[in-house]
């Protein structure tokens, strides 16, 4: 996932500069792929296999967002770096296409497909999930500047989850929604503001024009609360988030509004362009490069899950985004 930005310093707050795309959403429409032609199914059965040694003990190695080819038949593989193909993360839906003011809903059918397969016909990985594009208080085409508000904007788009996921058939199998919260910088296609209005404030959801250059921490976490708060009052999901210190600090400073002590926790900071250090739990093999999560808590909670760790963020790999995903904390 994730559209990419500059990295920002963790004071309050801001207007967000441009910056790159990143989050594996990468940059097409919604990546409705289909596998080539002659490939197995993946609605087809097989015998059981056995987890790769490739893929760390306690861990699964999945993606997220843009369609890669993912080595068949079943059961399949993690591309490029091998061991099993341990789960797919797809975005639900985006403020902006919401509002009908984007268009960018990445998703692939056929990744999905595969990795729910893994899953059901094989018990490997943690199937499929899904994350929400947020917005911030100031794309609220309500905005009035209150707590109050603030939360009934989240708890809106949570609502909009809800009902997608109960138009979903298959629904998806990991039990954490996410929440998208970045800065995407320039990127008119997925987003008009540049911040997803989480800094600045604008003189519409759509318009892309600021009317205040700044958004109080505690508006922020309001929304943020009201869109988990809701999710789990609605559904049997568990609310997550992704994001990374250098931009969460960015959003919600650094006071009580950053904290988060029981929220799960998808991070893309302590990644790299290379794919020839694979991870191993929290760090790539022979580096000093670890996850590094953010609100607060460290790879040592219970609540930090999954690690973006590379293909996100401007590291550009030649594949997209490589995850790795954290099976015995999974809720």
């Amino acid at each position: 996932m994730r559209m990419q930005f500059g990295l920002r310093q963790l004071t309050r707050k801001p207007v967000a500069a441009a910056g790159i795309l990143a989050v594996g959403l990468g940059l097409g429409a919604a990546a409705l792929s289909a596998r080539p032609a002659g490939a197995q199914s993946s609605l087809d059965a097989a015998p059981a296999a056995r987890v790769s040694p490739a893929t760390p003990a306690g861990f699964w190695n999945g993606t997220d967002s843009n369609y890669i080819a993912i080595p068949g038949p079943a059961p399949y593989r993690e591309p490029a770096i091998g061991g099993s193909y341990g789960g797919y993360m797809g975005m639900i839906g985006n403020w902006s296409a919401w509002q009908h003011c984007g268009t960018k809903v990445v998703w692939s059918v056929t990744d999905s497909n595969d990795a729910r397969t893994n899953l059901v016909s094989y018990h490997q990985g943690v199937g499929v999930g899904i994350y929400w594009f947020m917005g911030g208080p100031g794309v609220d085409p309500h905005y009035n500047g209150t707590a109050k508000e603030a939360t009934a904007w989240g708890a809106a788009q949570a609502a909009r989850v809800v009902s997608d996921i109960g138009g979903m058939n298959p629904k998806p199998n990991y039990p954490v929604v996410w929440m998208d919260v970045e800065l995407p910088g320039n990127a008119p296609s997925y987003t008009p503001a540049p911040d997803n209005g989480w800094n600045a404030v604008y003189t519409s959801a759509c318009s892309g024009r600021v009317r205040i250059h700044s958004v109080a921490a505690s508006l922020d976490r309001a929304d943020f609360n009201g869109f988990a708060n809701y999710l789990t009052a609605h559904s049997a999901y568990k609310a997550g988030v992704y994001s990374a210190p250098s931009i969460w600090g960015s959003i919600f400073g650094t006071g009580g509004s950053a904290s988060i002590t029981n929220t799960y926790e998808w991070t893309y900071n302590g990644d790299t362009s290379s794919l020839s250090h694979h991870p191993s739990g929290w760090c790539l093999t022979g580096t000093r490069t670890c996850a590094q999560f953010f609100g607060g808590l460290t790879s040592a909670s219970k609540y930090a899950l999954m690690w973006q760790w590379s293909g996100g963020g401007g590291t550009y790999n030649g594949y997209g985004d490589f995850d790795q995903i954290d099976a015995t904390r999974t809720p």
